[in-house]
């Protein structure tokens, strides 16, 4: 069967057509798909969540479920226990135990007097950690009965990926949160209105019974540059890296915005910037949420520190270091170049010696009549 010209070129035109469609619909896919990686691409935290505060869901999210340490943002489950336990005009006595605690913190003295409120004032604004031991003991008579509390209470907020093991938010194994779980946190937190308030203080002055005065400054910088935040919770410790989580209000809409893992403060704040706004656009524009998931693994190996020497015998013992090494073999070198030169010293002093003694036989023998060279 013979195939006709116009027909072979009317079948290459369909042909065309097909590839001309499908070109299409790739660059329609690109062109809607290219803005969201694009988007995610410029977010380096190692997780974030953006929510809805009235509905729970999820508005955009990077690993949102991804286990990182929670650093000081524990302060917000810490100050949850609290003021459900103890009321706020409530007076506590600061312990040695609170006293010694770890910087950072409000520098609380032992004996001192302070009212629970102005101790979540120090635990929220300034991420005292003596304060949030200080809290911790009031609660519950010591620090690790309260963090029963505080995982007790996570559960039963949802939190359910998430673990404490102090009160302050201190590195430690086997404590850890998610972008997801501390969203849920900071929800909670905000049905109490004093918390509210505390955390969208930009700076407060607290003092105890004895008088002394201790003046705080919110850790959250986007209380002076955001009019929209209503507040937030810091965190940094060199394997949480920077955490934070706030909450924003624009109209009768609440985003309420998670990051874990934080390269640097910079990108900490403008990535949080970043997300509120997206937040707001996503409800704004009834957008569907964007969920991305990433290869990050936070259990990165820990650098351990050179154990110091005890003693001189134990230095001989061991293996010099690098450094160490290259200094013997310096100065190695630099005794063998003095024996060196030492030694032709020696020789050349020799034969100077050896010359004069040799002249002065010269003269000997012309006095004598002998002739030296012969000997």
């Amino acid at each position: 069967m013979k195939i006709s010209k116009q027909q072979s070129v009317s079948s290459m035109q369909r042909i065309c057509k097909r590839y001309k469609m499908l070109y299409f619909i790739f660059l329609v896919t690109a062109y809607f798909l290219l803005p969201t990686f694009s988007f995610a691409d410029n977010i380096y935290s190692k997780a974030a969540v953006v929510m809805d505060a009235s509905t729970g869901k999820i508005l955009y999210a990077k690993n949102p479920d991804l286990r990182c340490p929670p650093a000081s943002t524990t302060k917000l489950m810490t100050a949850i226990v609290v003021i459900e336990n103890l009321t706020l005009n409530a007076i506590t006595t600061i312990s040695k135990n609170a006293s010694q605690v770890s910087p950072h913190k409000a520098g609380f003295r032992e004996g001192d007097s302070v009212m629970i409120e102005k101790l979540l004032y120090a635990a929220l604004l300034g991420s005292a950690n003596d304060a949030a031991v200080v809290l911790a003991e009031a609660v519950a008579g010591s620090e690790s009965r309260f963090v029963e509390l505080m995982n007790q209470k996570a559960l039963a907020i949802g939190a359910t990926d998430t673990k404490f093991i102090n009160a302050s938010g201190l590195p430690g194994s086997g404590q850890y949160t998610t972008a997801s779980d501390l969203s849920k946190i900071l929800v909670y937190a905000l049905r109490y209105p004093k918390l509210k308030e505390i955390i969208g203080t930009r700076v407060a002055e607290i003092s105890t019974r004895s008088g002394d005065s201790i003046f705080l400054k919110n850790t959250n910088r986007l209380l002076w540059s955001d009019e929209d935040l209503v507040g937030g919770k810091t965190g940094y410790t060199r394997k949480a890296r920077h955490c934070f989580v706030c909450a924003a209000e624009r109209e009768n809409d609440t985003v309420i915005v998670a990051l874990l893992g934080s390269p640097s403060r910079a990108d900490l704040w403008s990535e949080s910037e970043t997300l509120i706004d997206r937040g707001f656009e996503v409800i704004g524009n009834r957008e569907k949420p964007t969920v991305y998931l990433t290869k990050a693994v936070y259990n990165e190996p820990e650098t351990k520190k050179p154990a110091y020497k005890k003693s001189s015998k134990i230095k001989k013992k061991h293996a010099k270091s690098k450094t160490d090494r290259q200094l013997i073999a310096k100065k190695a070198v630099k005794n063998k170049k003095t024996k060196v030169l030492a030694k032709k010293k020696g020789k050349t002093k020799t034969l100077a010696k050896n010359k004069s003694n040799k002249k002065r036989n010269y003269r000997v023998a012309e006095r004598n009549g002998v002739d030296g060279n012969k000997g």
